[in-house]
This record gives C-alpha cells, structure tokens and sequence, in this order.
C-alpha cells in the first residue's frame, strides 16, 4: 500500500482528499503546514506527496527545494497544487524536481489518476544498456543518466521519460497526444499544456543543448540535430 502525504491548509479540500485517497486503498495522511509535515517525515517516508504551494509560513516552493536537497527526501515524488493561471509556479515547481502539477479548482478523481500515472512512471523498469547519443548530449537508459557536453544533467523523472522517448525517436515530429500517452500512460487524464511545461523546463536544463528540441507550430515537438 501507498504512503501519500498531502500537505494542504484547507482544511475542507485536505479532508476531502484524504477521505478520497483512504477509499481508493492508499495509506494517505494530511498536513495543514509545512512544520507539521516535516515532522511527519521523521517517523516515515511517503512514496509520493500532494504538495499545495500556497500554505502559511514555508510554501510549497521553499518544501519542494528542502525535499530535493536532502538525500532521505529526494527519491519522493511530489505532484504540486497550484493555482489556476500561475504559470511560474508550475515551470519553477517542475524545475525544481516536482513530477507534475494539478491546477485548482480539481476533482478528486482527477487526482487520484494522476497520483496513480505518476506512481506507475515511477516504479522499476528494465531498460536496455545501450546509449543513445545527439548532438552533444548522451543519455544512458540504465544509469539514468544525462550528460550534454561532458557535463552531467539532473532531470526529474518524468523529464527524463520525456527526454528518453524523444532522443529515440529522433527526427521524426511527435505530437502533444502522443507523448502524453507514452510518457505520461494511456489513462492520464492532464492536458496537453503538462508536455508544454516539461519542454520548458528541459530546455532549460539542458541549457545550450535544449536548442535541439523544435517546436513544430501547431503539431509538437521533436529532437532535431
């Protein structure tokens, strides 16, 4: 069974959450603020947490960063709560290491499939050994590691899902429906504008190398040398 904290100060939407999350057989605790939850940790470490970004005191940002600087915190996924319309919110969140995002106002069901696609993306894969290299950047499915010009890249995991499905289809122009099913799974339920975040993000750090990945006006994108 799942462990997932939600870390929400509404108290109506954190209890509706947690009621909803207990019903769907996950092991879900609630906190209303940012100490109250980092107490939490101490006794266990989620598999995932719902991460509100606009909480009293410490928000949501200043949690994220904390969790991905610590070793214990780093491996935790983290879907954000963000407000309708904070677009730097999201990409600073997603460039944080944050897996995804959820804009209020939501439906429980919509979170629950989106705790359930980022919980899937993050389980254990095998992979093959071999590299797949363009343009400067080399990327190794088994080490999951990414490297543009010597240097070593972090990516959060969905980042790197993405970065890995486009290296291997190389050329060849992907639509946003496309790699939200092979990237995201079959039964996400976001919208295409998630893809046009991650993109965002991953240019961004993979710097000068970023400029391999195209728009392709009105279709999508695709890794071009």
């Amino acid at each position: 069974m799942y462990k997932i904290y939600v870390v929400e100060d509404d108290d109506n939407i954190r209890e509706l959450i947690l009621y909803a999350l207990n019903q769907a057989g996950f092991d879900a605790s609630g906190y209303a603020e940012a100490a109250a939850f980092f107490a939490g940790l101490e006794a266990a470490n989620p598999g995932l947490v719902l991460l509100d970004i606009m909480l009293p005191g410490e928000d949501g940002i200043a949690v994220l960063k904390k969790l991905k600087a610590r070793e214990k915190t780093a491996p935790i996924a983290v879907i954000m709560l963000t407000a309708k319309g904070a677009e730097h919110d999201r990409v600073k969140g997603l460039d944080l290491g944050a897996d995804d995002y959820i804009t209020k106002p939501f439906s429980v069901m919509e979170v629950i499939a989106r705790i359930r696609a980022v919980l899937r993306r993050a389980a254990p894969e095998d992979r093959g050994p071999g590299e797949i290299a363009a343009a400067g950047l080399t990327l190794s499915p088994e080490r999951r590691s990414v490297h543009a010009e010597g240097r070593e890249i972090t990516l959060t995991y969905t980042e790197f899902e993405l970065l890995y499905y486009l290296m291997r289809n190389k050329g060849i122009v992907l639509n946003r429906d496309t790699l939200l099913t092979q990237v995201w799974g079959l039964e996400y339920p976001g919208e295409s504008r998630t893809v046009d975040m991650h993109i965002k993000s991953l240019r961004q750090k993979l710097g000068s190398r970023g400029e391999m990945i195209k728009t392709v006006r009105n279709v999508g994108y695709k890794i071009d040398e």
